[in-house]
């Protein structure tokens, strides 16, 4: 049987809710054999399962499909809407994340004894507000902001914006150009660095975890911390969420930084972020198409510097 893995273009981009349903995301993947060719107009058997934690977490909710893909490899499912192996949709609470999704492929499955190849596993980035709002509740600090996305303000260009419980204004900003076109995450590329530097949402703590790493000289995050740019000199690494609310953003920043004498695009390319996977690999994010992954950090990829006020 060939082994099979999934490239994920487009996850969890909307979510419905029925009355005597359970909450849906839309899921889409394209699927293709050990020799990268596109399983094409193809019944396939899938498990899906929802991680909770890490790479290698809880699966706290697992169903089966058995989709058809198109001509050009490509399936598209609701993830809540197959047949249930265990746990419950609709009672995930998504702010007690990360969440991860691995996914389990055959493609004679569907029609004939299942032997599921594991695929892939990537981290849910960002959850529908619907599905979040239902577990979170309301956020706090609500609107009226002094500050808008797209704003050149603080050395760069604001791409997002928060209130805390006191109702003070917060955001992130991004630098006006890249720090870098081809730098490793780290020189350091065989040894963890741990917890300190492997939170999803906190560039600025992972950062300086790199940076403080024992055989340290020179890193995607030591290029960030050093920056001086605009009056600011507080920039640092973003993690992987703030790389994804960059991302989500994209269009707003994108037509703001081509208004900026001197500011360059962010580029149809792969992004560092600060947060560590393993001892060899750490997270990126794909430009390209929106999706996030880990590869070795004695690769050479993209870095922008970003920073919070």
């Amino acid at each position: 049987m060939k082994k099979l893995f999934t490239i994920i273009l487009a996850v969890f981009l909307t979510a419905t809710v029925w009355a005597q349903s359970p909450n849906k995301m839309s899921y889409q993947a394209v699927i293709r054999d050990a020799s990268n060719n596109l399983v094409s107009s193809t019944a396939v058997a899938m498990q899906i399962s929802i991680l909770q934690g890490s790479i290698g977490g809880t699966a706290v909710y697992v169903e089966t499909q058995t989709p058809t893909t198109n001509a050009n490899g490509l399936i598209n499912i609701e993830l809540g809407g197959g047949t249930v192996v265990s746990g419950n949709f609709s009672t995930i609470n998504w702010a007690n994340g990360p969440y991860f999704v691995k996914t389990e492929t055959d493609p004679d499955g569907a029609t004939g004894g299942i032997a599921y190849t594991i695929t892939g596993t990537s981290q849910l980035l960002s959850v529908p507000y619907a599905l979040y709002a239902a577990n979170a509740g309301t956020a706090t600090g609500g609107g009226n902001f002094t500050h808008y996305i797209g704003e050149e303000y603080g050395g760069g260009v604001i791409f997002h914006l928060w209130k805390d419980n006191a109702g003070v204004e917060h955001g992130l900003i991004v630098a006006l150009t890249d720090q870098s076109t081809a730098q490793a995450w780290s020189n350091v590329s065989t040894t963890s660095i741990g917890a300190s530097a492997q939170s999803s949402w906190d560039g600025l703590s992972n950062s300086n975890s790199i940076v403080g790493q024992a055989g340290h000289t020179s890193s995607a995050a030591k290029l960030c911390l050093d920056l001086v740019s605009g009056g600011q000199s507080d920039w640092y690494l973003p993690s992987i969420q703030e790389l994804n609310m960059l991302w989500n953003n994209y269009y707003t920043v994108a037509r703001a930084l081509s208004q900026i004498s001197g500011a360059t695009q962010i580029s149809n390319s792969f992004y560092w972020s600060s947060s560590e996977n393993d001892d060899v690999t750490a997270w990126y994010f794909n430009f390209i198409f929106g999706l996030t992954d880990f590869y070795n950090k004695n690769d050479t990829y993209y870095v922008r510097a970003v920073r919070a006020f």
